[in-house]
């Protein structure tokens, strides 16, 4: 954790638009598996926080339990942190979120972290679409505690071990289109290029990002019989199309063929590019996202894209009237209203 302003760049080395070289936006070294897809996303998120010009000390990581929860020690050195219990993550996330709403916030979990013991809290999160970074480092499977079946596991899968999965898996993607989050998205950690366009987005996106990220462990779960090993992935990912994103601070007066190209303007004028490939889809179309979801995963693939997008839905901080400077710098005469104040409100409700 870090309450210092982060230093400027050396002279002579590669610096982002606030004068930021990639330093501050590193982690500690990896203690993961070699090749486990959640280092991937970890230097997918390094590159976008950087390219978009974040300020690390404006940013918080929230993380639970699981192997993916110790990703965030591995990015954003400079932000600060709160690593919470198994599955408590979104209720740890929502306070300081509503404490303080100039921090830029993102959580990572697991499919068990998520999916299990926490599915509760992910729930309320989604439905009250609050403003943050949500990213499921889904492997199917708990690799922290030697590869049992996670909920997102596909039914038939097998483990390792050679056990069959015979419980039909929990899509968080469709739970979080239900229930009112306004970003939805799936990644595979060995699609970096689509990754870091949906990430930047994401950066950009006022409401709950939720983003599922495929990410296999290849120590219980990377065999022929898996759904989420590397080689599965790569012949049934199904791609919606090529993601494109032009950041504020670029030129966006730029022509797109309307037949081919969607474009979605973000609330802080970013704009998000959906090249369709396969077919005619909408992004802002919650039936159309729900739907394609079915069809992929009744086919046995992964739709991989933005699957949904409400970019003027009002998150959680709006809803509640929060006002804009941090409440842990507020005064007292603004905390604690005196009797007239109280005398009023309990008047209004007469």
């Amino acid at each position: 954790m870090s309450t210092s302003a982060t230093p400027p760049a050396a002279p002579g080395k590669k610096i982002n638009r606030i004068g930021l070289d990639p330093v501050p936006y590193r982690g500690g070294k990896t203690t993961l598996c070699a090749g486990c897809g959640h280092n991937a996303i970890t230097e997918r998120i390094i590159d976008s926080f950087f390219e978009m010009g974040i300020d690390p000390t404006q940013v918080i990581k929230f993380s639970g339990i699981g192997c993916s929860s110790k990703s965030p020690a591995y990015f954003l050195s400079a932000a600060h942190g709160f690593n919470s219990v198994h599955g408590r993550m979104p209720s740890v996330a929502t306070g300081a979120i509503c404490a303080n709403r100039k921090m830029l916030a993102i959580g990572v979990s697991g499919d068990g972290d998520t999916g299990a013991i926490g599915i509760g809290q992910f729930i309320h999160l989604m439905r009250r679409n609050i403003p943050m970074i949500y990213i499921i480092e889904d492997n199917g499977c708990y690799g922290l505690t030697k590869g049992q079946l996670s909920p997102t596991a596909d039914l038939g899968s097998t483990l390792k071990n050679g056990v069959v999965n015979d419980l039909p898996p929990i899509d968080t993607c469709a739970l979080a289109i239900e229930l009112g989050a306004s970003f939805v998205a799936r990644s595979f950690s060995g699609d970096p290029k689509q990754l870091k366009a949906i990430l930047k987005a994401a950066i950009s996106h006022k409401g709950t990002c939720m983003i599922d990220v495929i990410s296999p462990c290849v120590t219980f779960n990377d065999h022929e019989g898996s759904t989420k090993s590397y080689s599965y992935v790569k012949e049934h990912d199904e791609p919606l199309g090529d993601v494109g994103f032009v950041p504020f601070f670029e030129d966006i007066n730029v022509e797109y063929d309307a037949g081919t190209t969607t474009s979605v303007t973000l609330h802080n004028g970013s704009r998000l590019l959906l090249t369709k490939i396969a077919e005619d889809y909408n992004p802002t179309d919650k039936v159309m996202a729900t739907r394609l979801i079915q069809e992929t995963s009744r086919r046995g693939e992964f739709a991989t894209g933005i699957l949904y997008v409400e970019p003027d839905k009002p998150d959680y901080l709006e809803m509640l009237g929060v006002v804009d400077e941090p409440l842990a710098f507020l005064p007292d005469s603004k905390t604690r209203p005196g009797k007239a104040v109280l005398a009023e409100i309990m008047e209004s409700f007469r």
